[in-house]
Parts: C-alpha cells; structure tokens; sequence
C-alpha cells in the first residue's frame, strides 16, 4: 500500500475484533510516530504504548468520547514537552498522524482520543492529570492524544468527502469555488 492509499483508507474505527496485536506490529507503529519530523529535530514528543488491558480500561475514562478504548488491544499515548521545543504540539500532531497511517498500512483500525484541550484549559488539566496519573507522565508534558489500536471488527462504510474546490485552491484563498 502506498501512502496515498493509506491516507483514503483512514477511517477513526471504534470497534475491535477480539485479537491481540503482535509486539512487531507495535513497536512498527511505535517507530512511525518515532520517525515523524519534528521542528528543528528535537525530541519534543514521546509516545507510550499500552496493551495492560486495566490500563486501557481506565484510559477509557479520560472523556465520556473515549469509552471505545474498552474494547481495544493496545493504544499509544502521544505527549509533547514545551521546554524541549516551542513546535511541541506540532511535533506530537505529526506523530499522531503517522502512527494513524502506519496501523492502516498494517491493517489495524484506529481512532483519536483528544486530551490536550487547547480552547478549555480546565477541561484539558481534568483530562491530562487523569492520564498523566494512570502512564506515570511527568508534569512537564502535555498529553496530546491517546490514540486506540485494534483489528476493525466491520469494514467501515466509504468516508464522504466534501468537494475538492472547497478545500484546495492555488495561489491565494480568493481563488475559492463556490
């Protein structure tokens, strides 16, 4: 698979078949997020993967939006550090992103649990501390997802796109269809 393909392919997939996910195969998805560029190369990010199934649970509890986190194999946790580099959400979004395509590639199903909650500071606390209690994350870093991994339990219906003109134009944003 190419990464064009990979890139339609992504579906957020909340439902798990009943499998587990070979150490292989993590620590593949593991290396993506690893290998993701960061702003001037340095290591803002860190990632944690889970497969302690009390963990997964309790992880689950972080939003009421998360709860598919049960029936999931393993998920990572992406977390970026401010006093590493000032691009550190980026860095942590980029890895997210490859860590998405990587399991696609793989044939897993994934889906984006958000913590860090960049227009409620309350509410990202609420969540942050909740994981940075159960994974044992320093202070220092923010908790920017927990991404859930798993082998999709149905094939997901084809993705609907709005139409290209209305998302892409070139040269400048005047140049919109409408």
């Amino acid at each position: 698979m190419d990464v064009m393909e990979a890139i339609k392919k992504r579906r957020e997939i909340t439902r798990y078949a009943d499998m587990n996910i070979p150490s292989d195969t993590l620590d593949k998805i593991a290396d993506a997020g690893y290998f993701a560029p960061s702003g001037n190369n340095l290591p803002s990010k860190q990632l944690i993967v889970v497969q302690e199934r009390q963990t997964l649970d309790k992880l689950a509890e972080t939003t009421p939006y998360m709860k598919w986190l049960k029936e999931a194999p393993a998920a990572v946790a992406v977390t970026g550090n401010p006093s590493v580099s000032k691009y550190w959400l980026q860095d942590a979004s980029i890895a997210c992103g490859y860590i998405w395509l990587e399991a696609v590639e793989l044939g897993l199903g994934s889906a984006f649990g958000a913590v860090y909650h960049s227009e409620d500071p309350e509410e990202s606390v609420k969540r942050e501390s909740h994981v940075r209690d159960l994974l044992d994350i320093p202070k220092e870093n923010h908790i920017v997802a927990v991404i859930g991994l798993g082998y999709p339990k149905e094939q997901p219906k084809p993705k609907k796109h709005i139409p290209r003109e209305k998302v892409i134009s070139y040269e400048r944003m005047s140049n919109f269809k409408e």
